[in-house]
């Protein structure tokens, strides 16, 4: 924990791993378990669940919930007011109408890989990857993977095209039997994609 920053008012578990440099703001909670890497910033009011896994240079906005079996890596942007499902089929009690207990929830895993964004509000069901450098637009309820670099909003959210590393919409493509190669007019960045079916 080098030069980490917790504010006084987050209450972070002495069970959680914090890397260096991170920065913890006003009202967060990060529980037992948690994992998250260095030079990563937690906006006002985050919530981490337990076992949560976050990488390195991760940003997460204000208000976000990120609970059990997410894993966000390195690099990844997290907008405000995100929230992360966990179960497809929540339910408070049993058939019996007992308050379920922890263990009794079926617990998805979500992914968010290197780079990927995940635009403000937007909302992301259990059992979702999205992808290296994909984008998810604001206010998105996604419930299928984003592939790499790809960029998907709405409601339920839908492929709209292709991203670059530095963020913009690449409309440059040329598709070569099973390879897609795009061309960022802005940044002049070249990635080759497999064609997805």
């Amino acid at each position: 924990m080098k030069n980490a920053y917790i504010h006084p008012t987050a209450d972070v578990s002495k069970k959680a791993k914090i890397g260096s440099s991170t920065k913890i703001w006003h009202q967060c909670h990060v529980r037992e378990n948690a994992s998250i890497g260095s030079s990563c910033i937690l906006g006002k009011n985050v919530y981490i669940d337990h076992d949560v896994r976050i990488g390195n240079n991760v940003k997460i906005q204000n208000n976000c919930s990120i609970y059990f079996n997410a894993r966000i890596e390195d690099g990844a942007f997290i907008g405000p007011h995100v929230c992360f499902a966990n179960d497809k089929a929540p339910r408070a009690i049993t058939k019996n109408g007992k308050l379920k207990e922890s263990s009794q929830w079926e617990h998805g895993k979500t992914i968010v890989k290197k780079g990927a964004s995940v635009g403000a509000g937007s909302i992301i069901l259990p059992n979702i990857t999205i992808g290296t450098f994909a984008m998810v637009g604001a206010g998105s309820v996604v419930t299928k993977d984003v592939p790499d670099y790809r960029l998907a909003y709405g409601n339920p959210a839908e492929l709209k095209g292709y991203v670059c590393v530095c963020g913009a919409k690449i409309t440059n493509f040329e598709e070569k039997s099973n390879k897609i190669a795009l061309i960022c007019s802005g940044c002049k960045e070249r990635i080759t994609l497999k064609k997805i079916k």
